[in-house]
């Protein structure tokens, strides 16, 4: 009876032992270090070529990145029409599935809209004159008026003939408020010029806009600000000084680009990455970023030239710039579309 009573025993304190094993909280095995993070894929659904400036700058900045193994980027270029804008980012929303799509929309406005309002986890981030849409269409501009004031400054006080000449591609807001400046800078540093406006009603036709810049050189301009391509080409076959447009078009006629207005979208491409990245995009009107305080608008650089402006012009210019970036400036922003003759 004894013996019993002792296996008995025995028997409950394996059995208690194996019920508090069971209940005791597992020995955690070792973690693994985390895979690395995928790279966030970016596409550019560009409507014009590259080649055309305002695009090229926004290919340019996301080229970079993808250059520096920061993201994985494609694109395709000259959509063209607003119903293949809308079949090529539903394609691209739907097999390519990217992180974030940029682009212009503008002549495409309401099929950007369209799609992006069916992909909400996609960022669009996108070129407009309206504004943002949430949860996830933010909206930017080549906000590079201040810069075109400068080169307006330059232009009145070095032409001879008091004749200044702009081709444009067409009245729009965003092309009007580059012109503006510019006349408003021209008029600063000479009350007596003249600025004649031509519209090529084209964004790229660089023959047209040639042939725009001969016609108003035959009736007396002598410098030139080159907003569309095609006007440096005639302004160096004319031996005259001319200004480029969003980016450093100094290469095209190094004797004859005196600067010009940039559009640098690193600030805005870098903000919208790492707000991806982060997981806290939100739709956002991204304007600041193209101005010149925060590095998204400058001169091109002078490569030289600067040297053929009077030293005295060259301070006010310097000092208007500075004044600029610190806020002590602001250059009126009108949108107003200018005369033939102002």
């Amino acid at each position: 009876m004894k013996t019993v009573r002792v296996v008995s025993f025995a028997m409950l304190v394996l059995f208690l032992a194996g019920i508090l094993a069971s209940c005791a909280p597992a020995t955690p095995a070792p973690t693994q270090a985390p895979a690395a993070a995928a790279k966030i894929k970016v596409f550019g659904a560009f409507a014009t070529p590259i080649e055309e400036p305002w695009d090229g700058v926004i290919h340019a900045s996301l080229n970079k990145l993808k250059e520096a193994g920061t993201i994985d980027y494609t694109y395709t270029e000259n959509i063209g029409t607003a119903s293949d804008m809308e079949r090529v980012l539903t394609q691209v929303a739907d097999q390519q599935k990217p992180d974030i799509i940029f682009g212009d929309a503008f002549g495409s406005e309401e099929a950007v809209r369209r799609v992006a309002a069916k992909y909400p986890k996609i960022a669009f981030v996108f070129g407009s004159g309206g504004g943002p849409a949430d949860p996830n269409l933010s909206v930017f501009d080549n906000w590079i008026h201040e810069p075109a004031y400068l080169c307006g400054m330059i232009a009145g006080g070095m032409t001879k003939s008091n004749k200044i000449g702009v081709v444009a591609a067409m009245p729009i807001p965003e092309v009007d408020r580059l012109i503006n400046a510019f006349i408003e800078g021209a008029k600063s540093t000479n009350p007596n010029a003249k600025v004649m406006v031509s519209f090529i009603n084209s964004f790229f036709d660089p023959a047209a806009a040639k042939e725009a810049a001969l016609a108003q050189i035959d009736q007396g301009v002598d410098i030139l600000y080159a907003e569309r391509d095609g006007v440096i080409e005639a302004a160096k076959e004319k031996g005259l000084y001319a200004f480029g447009n969003m980016s450093d078009q100094s290469a095209e006629a190094p004797a004859y680009v005196l600067t010009g207005p940039v559009w640098n979208m690193d600030p805005t491409v870098n903000y919208v990455i790492s707000q991806v990245k982060a997981g806290t995009y939100t739709a956002q009107d991204l304007k600041d970023f193209s101005m010149m305080a925060k590095g998204g608008a400058s001169l091109a650089p002078f490569h030289g030239l600067d040297s053929k402006i009077p030293a005295d012009l060259l301070k006010k210019v310097q000092d208007a710039e500075a004044q600029i970036k610190s806020g002590n400036l602001r250059v009126d922003i009108n949108e107003g579309q200018p005369q033939a003759v102002n």
